[in-house]
């Protein structure tokens, strides 16, 4: 009993995320600032307000069709990590290594770091911080979320559902006040005719790159296969939080564009740089920017919780399959916290937010990089430090996701005796549809980033004699 008390592998876990639990994760981690920016970008691209709203949509649909590839996936193979057991499972020992170092060297701590900085620039906006302050914000908001789920699994799903249950009533209120603004206003340029019909000057629709946007927007929810492990009665409740995450997310994406229309009509909501502060200023008044404020700082520390809550999960299992990573692989048995796991994906996450979040940062990585772009990286030209990092991390995010779709197809020919407590519906259409739209934007992706995408292919590549010594390592324990 001493022994289990303190560090134990995960295969010692007992169910402790109840269905609640896990919606509230994926809406937790999908619904993160996409919804307060990427409106304008979609609409602008759409062409018209119903071409727009029936993008968003179809996001919802494509993620409903990857859910349910996982939904199968998840049930079939109920173990902590997601991705990483059924990479490894369906491709070998080697893919699931790169699969959950990409991940902490750069995927999943590079979105943590980049949600820490939006937390602290609308912090800045109620209250001046400084360039200090701004970095000081972010690590302190990664420091804090890490240690309440260090405190025990129970606290951080507990921080997750009141984050969640907050974001959704902020969304709520963007809803009713684009909904007010509409129908409150008498023959102004606010009625729902004028903002939705929206007769406004002709758009060059490009609904490609409008589709991305949306894409990107729903990013996110397959995270939640990494607590499987975890979930009680996986068999049903993954598949049903994950449809019910989704469907709320979709609904709610749905009404806040609406509202968006509806409040700021078309050709503003094209214009807008920010459609819930204009939205809400134009609702309530000058405290409008406040409550916008308070509600994307929100709804950053929800994606945050939840990418430090789920992502812990996969260098766990690394650290249990490979001797590189050993230290990683042990649970606190008591708390039901991969305790070093969730330390290392801290320390990674404010060394990223030091580097690339401050000039001294920014300048010494320029100059590590001049070998490969002279004029070293271009952060203006993908708005800044943390979204240079992510869009040149994103083909590979995308590369992985493919992977995991490609499994599916893999493991049915691999283990086709394999008990499958729920088979995905019009197979082999709804795997090959997912497959489909994660090469869509892995293309997509590539061409945004260009040599930009060096920054998530360097360190897979780095990965790969990383897998070869800790094999050596393995080998030599056995031997």
């Amino acid at each position: 009993m001493t022994a289990l008390s303190d560090e134990t592998p995960s295969t010692s876990l007992r169910p402790s995320i109840h269905l609640t639990d896990a919606v509230a994760i994926i809406v937790g981690i999908v619904v993160g600032v996409s919804i307060f920016k990427v409106p304008p970008i979609v609409f602008g691209h759409a062409g018209t307000p119903a071409i727009g709203l029936a993008l968003w949509a179809f996001g919802g649909l494509l993620s409903v069709i990857g859910a349910c590839c996982y939904a199968e996936l998840a049930t079939t193979y109920p173990h902590s990590g997601g991705d990483y057991h059924y990479l490894t499972v369906a491709f070998g020992r080697g893919v699931g290594f790169l699969f959950g170092w990409a991940q902490l060297a750069v995927i999943l701590t590079s979105s943590i770091g980049q949600m820490a900085y939006v937390f602290a620039d609308y912090a800045a906006k109620i209250y001046p911080l400084g360039p200090a302050g701004s970095l000081i914000t972010a690590i302190a908001v990664v420091v804090v979320l890490t240690a309440v789920n260090l405190l025990g699994v129970s606290t951080g799903k507990w921080a997750q559902n009141i984050l969640t249950l907050a974001k959704i009533a902020g969304l709520l209120a963007i809803i009713a006040a684009g909904f007010f603004l509409a129908f409150g206003a008498v023959g102004g340029t606010n009625s729902p005719s004028i903002a939705v019909t929206g007769n406004d000057a002709p758009v060059s629709p490009a609904i490609g790159l409008a589709m991305v946007f949306v894409l990107y927007a729903f990013g996110g929810w397959n995270d939640s296969a990494f607590v499987a492990a975890e979930v009680h009665d996986p068999h049903r409740n993954i598949p049903r939080a994950l449809w019910w995450g989704l469907g709320l997310i979709t609904g709610l994406y749905l009404l806040v564009n609406l509202a968006y229309l509806a409040g700021l009509g078309f050709a503003g909501l094209r214009a807008s740089t920010a459609p819930a502060a204009d939205l809400l200023e134009r609702a309530t008044g000058i405290q409008g920017k406040v409550a916008m404020s308070l509600l994307v700082m929100v709804s950053a520390a929800g994606a945050i919780n939840g990418m430090i809550l789920t992502g812990a999960r996969v260098y766990a299992r690394l650290g249990e399959d490979h001797a590189l990573f050993a230290w990683l692989g042990k649970w606190n048995h008591r708390l039901g916290t991969p305790s070093r796991s969730l330390i290392a994906q801290a320390v990674v996450a404010c060394t990223m937010i030091l580097l690339v979040g401050s000039e001294t940062g920014r300048d010494l990585i320029d100059r590590c990089v001049r070998p490969v772009w002279r004029d070293g990286l271009p952060w203006e030209e993908y708005f800044g430090g943390f979204e240079t990092l992510v869009a040149g991390t994103a083909p590979v995010f995308w590369a992985f996701f493919l992977s995991t779709g490609i499994a599916f197809f893999v493991l049915r020919w691999k283990e086709p005796h394999v008990k499958r407590p729920f088979r995905v519906p019009f197979f082999p259409i709804t795997p090959l549809v997912f497959c489909a739209m994660c090469g869509y934007m892995l293309y997509s992706s590539l061409a945004y980033a260009r040599s930009l995408s060096a920054i998530g292919i360097v360190p897979l590549v780095v990965g790969i004699p990383m897998y070869l010594v800790s094999r050596k390592k393995s080998v030599g324990r056995t031997s």
